[in-house]
């Protein structure tokens, strides 16, 4: 322990103290009904859509990144492949309140160590959801599997591995007040992940 941190391997504790919520975002029923075959296609259009939505804010927030800034492309292209007009989508609550979360990253007091737990846990809940979904015995449909590949892959769990790593080694660096601010940032992201998969089913 360094600096009046954490012990390294904070964030898979974390992981194991908030099994429950972790494994709401990543077992929701909307990528369990991908996995199972059952999942209405209206339903994957619309979270398609509301995902996307409001991607011009997006851009500016992420549009550093060069990996979230192909992440838009892609949303862009499957939005046309499945007729979802983004010009005539109007935010739900749980973009709005997502959007707000990640323009909070632009104020200056914002920590590194925040920032990168924040960025760990977001691709991690789409690694593991989309993962389950192309497990041996899924019964995903032939057209969404490319989606599911895109984030399930053994490359992107690695990249999500690379980024855990960096995210514990700032924890175990990091003040007790910024480590507690971190866990606190991982429990919004679960939160906000749960409410964008319950828009699949929910026009509110």
């Amino acid at each position: 322990m360094d600096g009046g941190g954490v012990e390294a391997g904070t964030t898979a504790a974390w992981m194991a103290r908030h099994r429950g919520m972790y494994e709401r975002a990543t077992r929701h029923p909307f990528t369990v009904s991908i996995r199972d075959g059952t999942v209405d296609l209206s339903a994957f259009r619309r979270w398609l859509c509301c995902r996307q939505s409001d991607g011009s804010d997006m851009e500016i927030i992420l549009g550093g990144l060069a990996s979230l800034s192909d992440e838009l492309s892609w949303f862009k292209k499957e939005a046309e492949k499945w007729s979802v007009n983004l010009a005539e989508v109007s935010p739900l609550k749980s973009n709005t309140e997502y959007c707000r979360f990640l323009q909070s990253f632009s104020e200056p007091e914002i920590s590194y160590v925040v920032a990168i737990t924040t960025f760990w846990i977001i691709e991690t809940v789409y690694q593991d959801s989309f993962a389950f979904c192309i497990e041996e015995g899924n019964k995903t449909p032939p057209e969404l599997l490319g989606t599911c590949q895109r984030w399930g892959s053994p490359e992107f769990k690695q990249y999500c591995q690379s980024l855990q790593r960096i995210a514990d080694r700032c924890l175990a660096e990091a003040s007790a007040d910024a480590a507690r601010s971190a866990e606190e940032a991982f429990l919004r992201v679960l939160e906000l992940e749960i409410g964008f998969w319950d828009m699949s089913s929910s026009r509110s």
